[in-house]
C-alpha cells in the first residue's frame, strides 16, 4: 500500500532533516528548504500533507499556504513556528491550515495531528468522488437526447432550475422524470442541500402521510418514537414526490398547506415546523382530465403547475435511440466487465423498429441483457431479443409488417428528417461511418434530398 507523502518546508536544515527521520518510516517525505522548491514539489506530484515553517526568507510560509490551497488536490497543511504568537495563528487558519504547531515540535501530537489530517483528507476525497459521481449520474449530460423535444427540455431545465418555482415533469413511465428532477437540483442554487425522493405509489395513504410529514412517538400502533418526515429532511434542499397523481384527497389538502404556507405538523403532533423546500413533482397520469373528474383537487394542481416540463416518450423521438443505446452498449460493458466495440446498423434497425412502450428504462434493461449474454465482440442481430427482433432472425417489426432492409431505410430517412438532411449529423445519431451512410443511401435510392419524403 502506497505511503501518504508529507512535504516538510524549512529553511533551517537540522529542523526538516530532523523531522524527516521521524516520520520517513510512517511516510514517504519530501523536502524543501523554501517556498519556491515547496511550490515545484508541488507541481510535479500530489502531496497529501504540507508541514511548513512560517518564518522564511523569499516567500514566506503564508504565502505558500495560500497558493498550496489554491491547487487541485488541495494538501492538508500544517504550519509551524518558533515564535507562537496568537495573530499567526488565526491568520494561518483564515488562510486553510489544519492545524499551527509551535517549535520544538512534540512529535507524539505531531503524529496524532497527521493521522487525524490524513482521515480528513481521505473523507474529503470520497466526498468529492461522490459529488463527481452525482454529477456525472445526474447531470443534465446524462439525459441522452439531441432531437428538438429534448433540446426544448434542456433549455426548459436550464431556464427553471436557478429560480425558486415548483416543477411538474409529465411523461409516461420510463422517460427520466426522476433524472430531470435531479438535474433541476444539480443546476439549482439548493444543489448543496438535500436532494429527498418520495415514490408516492409505492406507500398506502397512511404510510405515505407519516413519510411525508413524519410522526410523534404514539402517534399510532407501531410509532415507538418520533420520526422526521421527509419534508424536513428535505429542508434546504429540493423534495421530489413521484407519480403525485395517485395521493389521495385528504394528503393533497395537507400538500397544499405545506406549499402555500411552508409549515405543517407531524401526524399525532401539536407543534408547527417551518421548512424552505422546492418542490418537484412528476406524474404519468393526466391531472387536468382528473381535476375535471374530481379525483385532484384543482388548486393543487395550479400550485404544482408553476412550470411544467414534459418528457417525450420514446417513440417520439426515434432519432436519439442511436445515441442511447450507443450510450447505454459503452456504460453497461464497462459496469458489467466486457470488452464489446459497439452495436450493428442491422441491431440498431431492429431497435428502432420497436415501438418500447417501457420507454428509456426498457431501452437500458434490454441492452444491459443484450450486452450481458453477449457472445461476440461487438452487438448484433442475433443478440436482440426475440420479441424485439420479431420472429424470424432477419425480420424485427413494428407492428409485424416491415422488413429489416424497410426499417433500415426508414430510420435512415428519419435520421436524415432530423438533421435537415445534413449527412455528416446523421451519421453520427445512426452511429455509424458517413462512408457507410453514403452507402446506404444508394443503396435504398436516397441520393436526392427530396427522396427524405419517401
Amino acid at each position: 500500500m502506497k505511503k501518504p507523502l508529507i512535504l516538510i518546508v524549512d529553511d533551517e536544515k537540522n529542523s526538516r532533516e530532523g523531522l524527516a527521520r521521524a516520520l520517513q518510516r510512517a511516510y514517504d517525505v519530501a523536502l524543501a528548504e523554501d517556498g519556491r522548491k515547496a511550490l515545484a514539489i508541488l507541481a510535479e506530484q500530489p502531496v497529501d500533507v504540507m508541514i511548513s515553517d512560517v518564518r522564511m526568507p523569499g516567500i514566506d510560509g503564508l504565502t505558500l499556504l495560500q497558493r498550496a490551497m489554491a491547487r487541485t488536490p488541495q494538501p492538508v497543511c500544517i504550519m509551524l513556528t518558533a515564535y507562537g504568537s496568537i495573530e499567526l495563528a488565526v491568520e494561518a487558519m483564515r488562510r486553510g491550515a489544519y492545524d499551527f504547531m509551535t517549535k520544538p515540535i512534540n512529535l507524539d501530537r505531531l503524529e496524532i495531528v497527521l493521522k487525524r489530517a490524513l482521515e480528513t483528507r481521505a473523507l474529503e476525497t470520497e466526498n468529492r468522488a461522490l459529488r463527481e459521481q452525482l454529477d456525472a449520474r445526474y447531470g443534465l449530460e446524462q439525459i441522452i437526447g439531441q432531437s428538438p423535444a429534448m433540446q426544448e427540455v434542456f433549455d426548459t431545465v436550464r431556464q427553471v432550475a436557478p429560480s425558486r418555482a415548483t416543477v411538474l415533469v409529465l411523461g409516461e413511465s420510463g422517460t427520466g422524470k426522476e433524472l430531470v428532477a435531479h438535474a433541476l437540483h444539480r443546476l439549482s442554487p439548493r444543489h448543496k442541500g438535500p436532494f429527498v425522493a418520495v415514490h408516492c405509489a409505492a406507500l398506502s395513504a397512511t404510510l405515505l402521510e407519516s413519510e411525508l410529514f413524519g410522526h410523534e412517538k404514539g402517534a399510532f400502533t407501531g410509532a415507538a418514537e418520533r420520526r422526521r418526515g421527509r419534508f424536513e429532511l428535505a429542508d434546504g434542499g429540493t423534495l421530489f414526490l413521484d407519480e403525485i397523481g395517485e395521493i389521495d384527497a385528504a394528503l393533497q389538502v395537507k400538500i397544499l398547506r405545506v406549499l402555500e404556507e411552508r409549515r405543517f405538523e407531524r401526524v399525532g403532533g401539536t407543534e408547527t415546523i417551518d421548512v424552505d423546500v422546492r418542490l418537484i413533482a412528476a406524474t404519468n397520469r393526466d391531472l387536468k382530465k382528473m381535476v375535471a373528474e374530481g379525483a385532484f383537487r384543482e388548486d393543487l394542481f395550479f400550485r404544482l403547475d408553476v412550470v411544467s416540463i414534459r418528457l417525450p416518450p420514446l417513440r417520439e423521438r426515434a432519432g436519439d435511440l442511436p445515441l442511447l443505446a450507443h450510450h447505454f452498449v459503452s456504460t453497461l460493458a464497462r459496469e458489467n466487465g466486457k470488452s464489446l466495440d459497439g452495436i450493428t446498423p442491422d441491431a440498431l434497425a431492429a431497435l428502432s423498429a420497436y415501438e418500447w412502450p417501457g420507454n428509456v428504462r426498457e431501452l437500458r434493461n434490454v441492452i444491459e441483457r443484450m450486452v450481458v449474454l453477449a457472445r461476440g465482440d461487438r452487438l448484433t442481430l442475433r443478440d436482440v431479443p426475440p420479441h424485439i427482433r420479431g420472429p424470424g432472425e432477419g425480420t424485427p417489426v413494428r407492428g409485424g409488417a416491415l422488413s429489416l432492409a424497410a426499417n433500415e431505410k426508414q430510420m435512415i430517412v428519419r435520421a436524415l428528417k432530423l438533421n435537415e438532411g445534413n449527412v455528416t449529423k446523421a451519421a453520427r445519431d445512426l452511429g455509424i461511418s458517413r462512408r457507410t451512410l453514403h452507402r446506404k443511401l444508394n443503396e435504398y435510392g436516397l441520393r436526392d434530398p427530396a427522396a427524405q419524403k419517401a
